[in-house]
């Protein structure tokens, strides 16, 4: 799997762009601030409907644009081709084509490209919130199996309406009015078995994940950090997770328990405090947690072995992934960027930003596009 073309139109900086891709290496080189890291973002936007720079849509339309276009071509398994064409409108819904032909969700695309990215960013998965550790689990559910990303709109969905519930009969309880109380306690009920039906599918999915993720990450950090470390993954869950407890039907199960166990506790601080939404990833070296403990390059390690590993497990699925390395080289010292490189050269598509034409090592020789003042010029 490759893409051959992406074309923008009032994409972050850029009124428009078209460029001509092949597979191996390419490398975009232009000074910071100019639009390189824009052209892989609207790449892995297409892959996974969402930024590894910002959370919302919005700053991703230029500047004064009532909406932006991104048009990525991309082959496939078989020589098959596809054309993905995504519609960004900042406050209102999205509109995605395949093949020029309109598709009723943008969701609809998931799967038809896959990327695997790695950022500067990518350092947050190690020191950073539970949050960004939950969202690269999510990320890599939806690319190997994109129905979850309906499951994960549905989760996000239940958790919302069981907030905006929690604070209401709060809020009737301080101020007495215990009819109205007991009602939304009533409809509660409700929420609660759709937060604890969805909620097990998304727990099941990262608890399969993250077995399968586990060896990869170990010979992940094994391969870049030379045998320096045990890399160790632990998924710590907001309920009690038994041993053998694993089907959809007994998470379901223990997540309504632990619900009616903390009802207390969410009335008096008015929101949803059992389910994925409060899991972690806890990230070990040797017997000791990375976070606080891993050095700068120990972190980058595991950040590296975690994308790695994500890359691993998605050319397993079958049809490799577009890996893209985002100002990467520039982080590392020369020992780890010479291995990344090293191990990252055999994949079918290698994309590469980066500031200075010197911070792309020699493995990584190949087709360079010149980028600044709003051009791409193939140099």
């Amino acid at each position: 799997m490759y893409v051959t073309a992406l074309g923008l139109l009032d994409f972050r900086s850029y009124q428009q762009a078209e460029v001509e891709l092949t597979p191996g290496v390419t490398a975009f080189v232009g000074p910071n601030g100019h639009g390189k890291t824009n052209l892989v973002e609207a790449i892995h936007y297409t892959a996974t409907l969402g930024s590894h720079r910002v959370a919302t849509d919005a700053p991703l339309v230029r500047a004064g644009a009532p909406r932006a276009i991104v048009r990525t071509e991309v082959r496939g398994q078989y020589e098959r081709d596809v054309v993905i064409e995504l519609e960004i409108n900042p406050g209102k819904a999205n509109r995605a084509r395949i093949n020029r032909s309109p598709v009723p969700r943008p969701r609809e695309v998931l799967g038809l490209l896959r990327t695997v990215l790695f950022a500067p960013e990518d350092l947050a998965l190690v020191k950073g919130d539970p949050s960004e550790r939950r969202r690269f689990l999510d990320e890599l559910l939806t690319l190997r199996t994109p129905r979850m990303a309906g499951v994960r709109q549905d989760y996000d969905r239940v958790l919302k309406q069981r907030n905006s519930l929690l604070r209401s009969a709060s809020m009737a309880r301080r101020q007495n009015r215990g009819a109205a109380a007991e009602g939304q306690l009533r409809t509660l009920e409700i929420w609660d078995a759709n937060l604890a039906r969805t909620g097990a599918e998304l727990l099941a999915t990262r608890l399969e994940l993250l077995e399968a993720l586990r060896p990869l990450v170990a010979g992940g950090y094994d391969a870049v950090a030379r045998g320096k470390g045990d890399a160790r993954l632990e998924y710590k869950s907001s309920v009690r997770l038994e041993p053998g407890v694993t089907s959809r039907e007994q998470l379901a199960e223990v997540l309504l328990a632990t619900v009616h166990e903390k009802r207390a506790d969410e009335l008096d601080r008015g929101v949803s405090l059992v389910g994925p939404h409060r899991d972690d990833v806890l990230l070990g070296l040797g017997d000791l947690p990375a976070k606080g403990y891993a050095s700068h390059g120990e972190s980058w390690s595991f950040a590296l072995a975690l994308r790695l590993a994500s890359y691993e497990l998605l050319r397993a699925d079958g049809g490799e992934p577009v890996l893209i390395l985002d100002d990467v080289f520039a982080e590392l010292d020369t020992q780890r960027r010479d291995r990344l490189a090293e191990l990252v050269a055999p994949a079918e598509q290698v994309l590469v930003t980066a500031a200075v034409g010197a911070d792309v090592p020699e493995e990584l020789s190949g087709v360079r596009f010149a980028v600044g003042d709003g051009s791409v010029q193939r140099a």
